[in-house]
């Protein structure tokens, strides 16, 4: 099991990316238009880098839901390779079987 605190950041990063997430594209999309005039860019950059960090997408790590645990993760099923392993021995995961031969 993960520190508490680890996950709670990490819950905190995930709300403030969704809260920033449309100032966030717009900032970026302005930066990187060409046909806008240097001033105009760097302006948005460094409104950019003025955002909380933990804003930015790059930074939420991906958590297994059920125990925090940072590595092996499964994006699709939301969980690390050790609470799948324990879960679908237990059969509490559909179409799931332990192979054998």
């Amino acid at each position: 099991m993960a520190k508490t605190g680890k996950i709670q950041n990490n819950k905190k990063r995930q709300k403030l990316v969704a809260q920033h997430a449309e100032k966030r594209a717009a900032l970026r999309e302005a930066a990187r238009d060409q046909s806008k005039p240097p001033e105009e860019r760097f302006a948005a950059t460094l409104k950019l880098a003025e955002m909380p960090r933990n804003s930015a997408a790059v930074r939420v790590r991906n958590r297994c839901d059920i125990t925090g645990r940072p590595r092996g993760y499964y994006r699709k099923l939301r969980m690390c390779r050790n609470m799948l392993r324990e879960l679908a021995s237990q059969g509490r995961i559909p179409g799931v079987v332990k192979s054998s031969w």
